[in-house]
């Protein structure tokens, strides 16, 4: 059943042009992923639409945690932390509305000295008995956490695949999760999907689509991709402790904020298969700095715990304009 269609939904602007209805809630009749609750059944839809919600996968008391974690330790700290945009130490920007508009990139790497309840609480719902489980049964075996990510406001995400960016080894292999720490309104800016996009093969990172001298080009192509296929674009209702997974090669992104009173409290966070290696810009295997957390194995590539990369990140805030020049360069020697 499409979403979109819902008579009570909420009406806003596609990413690909014109305007779309999303569901304004959860209907408890016509939901179509609550009937979604064997194996066989929630492989099958993932490997057909390319994502699937699970409802409730998480306990509220587990979303509550780090929300309030994240409001006593993170929300009032003055100083430098990694964003999901830039990948590199921010302040925090915030909205009119008081919300954190840069978002965290990298839960696994907060010094767990100054930020031991947001670590602490933000692992636990990302490497929880339910989240291992369902990534396992996704995968095909264990999965490994590489990246996450942590929303209060919203960026507004464009409309990408993450294989572009990171991937497992084969590409396509990783899967993602968004986690609803909150219910979602609407409004604030909800996530969104394009089913069945995952089996369109598109554009490989590098040449005239690389991402450091052509990512205008890409953002194009993806647009360009939704028109001609006329792909539907869905942003399913979400509730506390909902879960939306999705493939690596899944169209998706985060829809405009015309209510931007309300949060979106989330977690995001990628896994690849454990016998995999981790791509990056679809050509380079990177090494992974691994810490067993809850029986997954945690990829923490900045544990800012660590007094080198407490230094690292010194140098990036002292001196931005040659690092992030420097990284630039080394991006486009990769996707050669």
């Amino acid at each position: 059943m499409a979403e979109a269609a819902a008579v009570d939904g909420y009406r806003i602007s596609a990413p690909h042009g014109g305007a779309i209805r999303i569901p304004a809630h959860v209907d408890s009749v016509d939901d179509p992923y609550s009937g979604l609750v064997t194996l066989e059944q929630r492989r099958a839809y993932y490997a057909s639409h390319g994502y699937i919600v699970i409802r409730k996968l998480l306990p509220a008391r587990v979303c509550d945690a780090v929300r309030h974690a994240y409001e006593r330790e993170v929300k009032p700290y003055p100083g430098h932390l990694y964003r999901q945009a830039s990948a590199n130490p921010e302040r925090h920007v915030t909205t009119p509305q008081g919300h954190v508009l840069n978002s965290l990139l990298n839960i696994q790497d907060f010094d767990s000295r100054r930020f031991a309840e947001f670590r602490s609480t933000g692992l636990e719902v990302i490497t929880c008995a339910p989240m291992r489980s369902a990534v396992e049964a996704l995968l095909g075996e264990p999965g490994r956490l590489v990246q996450s990510m942590y929303f209060e406001g919203n960026p507004v995400t464009w409309a990408h695949q993450d294989t572009y960016y990171l991937d497992g080894e084969p590409l396509g292999s990783m899967t993602a999760a968004w986690i609803a720490l909150e219910d979602i309104h609407p409004g604030a800016g909800r996530f969104y999907v394009y089913p069945g996009s995952h089996r369109i093969d598109m554009e490989k990172n590098g040449g005239d689509f690389d991402i450091a001298f052509h990512h205008d080009r890409y953002k194009s192509l993806i647009i360009e991709v939704i028109r001609k296929f006329g792909l539907e674009c869905r942003a399913p209702a979400l509730g506390k402790g909902d879960v939306l997974f999705w493939k690596s090669k899944t169209i998706h992104g985060s829809l405009a904020t015309p209510e931007p009173m309300n949060s979106r409290s989330s977690i995001t966070a990628h896994f690849i298969p454990a016998s995999g290696r981790f791509m990056q810009y679809q050509t380079r295997a990177r090494s992974m700095r691994l810490e067993r957390v809850n029986g997954m194995d945690v990829h923490c590539p900045k544990n800012q715990a660590r007094l080198v990369n407490r230094a690292v990140m010194a140098v990036e805030v002292g001196f931005p304009g040659a690092f992030r020049f420097a990284k630039r360069l080394a991006v486009k020697a990769l996707t050669r």
